[in-house]
């Protein structure tokens, strides 16, 4: 049996889009090309994310305004979750609402209260072009629709509102990497 390499174990890090980067703003295109080009971008995508570290990253979260997320990320139960997914629809978000901290690798050092559903469903494809269907609860349905989020143009504080939102913004402006977006 030939053992899988280790995803990004031969991947590039990128430079990260920061929190007012146009490319974080704006919705993604889908994928058209399945080509040696994605799977590099997905093979650098989990060097970048793991570099960070991290527990998700979306594309344009390196410049690329393409919707496709990786993940390496544990459910509630410690369970580990490890994929992809090209052209990814969140089908499904329901359960309860729970408010918890939430960061991103476009955001460093910051968190915020951000209500998300406890269970989430995602659909795509692999780079391979075949269908998948990830489902996740608790920590890792807030990674799965943190992901979709960034490839529809939002980054968390979109989601947060009242004073939670007005201090994450500050700290955002006040953070030495204010600017570099």
């Amino acid at each position: 049996m030939r053992k899988r390499p280790i995803p990004g174990s031969s991947g590039l890090v990128r430079p990260m889009s920061l929190l007012g980067d146009p490319v974080l703003h704006a919705p993604c295109e889908s994928v058209t090309d399945f080509g040696p080009a994605l799977d590099r971008l997905i093979e650098d995508m989990f060097a970048t994310m793991y570099a960070a570290p991290g527990v998700g990253l979306a594309a344009n979260q390196v410049g690329v305004g393409l919707r496709v997320f990786v993940y390496d990320c544990p459910d509630d139960d410690e369970e580990r979750h490890l994929g992809h997914v090209v052209n990814p629809r969140l089908v499904e978000a329901d359960g309860v609402v729970v408010r918890g901290p939430e960061g991103c690798l476009s955001l460093p050092g910051l968190e915020a209260g951000t209500e998300r559903f406890d269970r989430a469903v995602v659909e795509g494809v692999t780079s391979d072009g075949a269908p998948v269907r990830v489902t996740g609860t608790g920590f890792f349905a807030r990674c799965l629709q943190h992901e979709c989020d960034h490839l529809d143009g939002l980054v968390y504080p979109d989601r947060v509102q009242g004073w939670r939102r007005s201090r994450v913004l500050r700290a955002a402006r006040r953070a030495p990497w204010a600017g570099r977006g």
